[in-house]
């Protein structure tokens, strides 16, 4: 097993993650990244370098990316989670390093109210609603 930086032991992290936020299953000795599934979910917890970050995949449907994109900028001012086009859209955010117990359960618990405005959003241009928002739209 190697040292990772900070001295703490590949998957180490990870544990002390899924102990703060309650998670029933333990991730694999070693292993670097960890699915959760919360609330229908796959969230996926990873520990590179150092750091832990949350990721969620929104879609697959390239179509909905401009639309989806007309939102990011007034979140981003309002969360710490961002969205990305990858593999699809996905939402992503990093948990402070040397978060204690309590800053882990508050970084998760503020990811997944993100992954839940942005699956609404997601749902809404599935099912060809109008979108109503109440709040401003920063376009660029």
């Amino acid at each position: 097993m190697t040292v990772a930086e900070g001295g703490k032991t590949a998957g180490t992290r990870l544990e002390s993650f899924l102990r703060a936020v309650g998670y029933p299953e333990r991730a694999p000795v070693g292993s670097a990244t960890f699915t959760l599934r919360v609330d229908g979910m796959e969230v996926l917890l990873e520990e590179s370098r150092g750091r832990l970050v949350l990721s969620c995949k929104l879609t697959d449907d390239a179509q909905s990316l401009p639309a989806l994109a007309t939102y990011a900028a007034g979140r981003i001012l309002r969360e710490d989670a961002a969205l990305s086009w990858g593999d699809g859209a996905f939402l992503w955010q990093e948990v402070p390093a040397g978060s204690g117990d309590g800053g882990m359960l508050r970084a998760f618990e503020a990811f997944m109210d993100s992954c839940d405005w942005w699956r609404a959003r997601v749902d809404e241009r599935k099912k060809g609603d109008s979108v109503e928002m109440s709040e401003a739209v920063i376009m660029p």
